[in-house]
């Protein structure tokens, strides 16, 4: 049986979410420092991908190769790959139709 099991979870940046939107103090430093913060997180999780990806296709040309005979890990490789970009494009249509609803909100 293939395990299809893609640790999604495991590709999702560890955010620290105590006092996201509040600064903490009166300066504006800290919001700023907040968006940097998020804005690595995201780099972060696209290098995930973008590495999720790269190995996919490692085991798919070490297939074809004749270097690596097991299938399973494979199909593995390419699921959990899917997954993970389908997760990385899902996230990012949210954060448009946020950014969409935000620009639509009257003054």
């Amino acid at each position: 049986m293939i395990n299809l099991n893609a640790n999604v979870s495991s590709l999702l940046p560890k955010i620290n979410t105590d006092g996201i939107g509040m600064p903490k103090s009166g300066n504006g430093d800290d919001k700023k420092s907040d968006f940097a913060d998020t804005i690595k997180a995201v780099e972060k999780y696209i290098s995930k991908v973008d590495d999720v990806q790269q190995s996919s296709n490692t085991s798919i040309k070490e297939l074809l190769s004749g270097k690596n005979g097991d299938i399973n890990s494979v199909v593995s490789a390419v699921a959990k790959a899917d997954i993970s970009f389908k997760l990385l494009v899902g996230v990012r249509n949210k954060l448009i139709e946020a950014y969409k609803q935000t620009m639509n909100m009257p003054i």
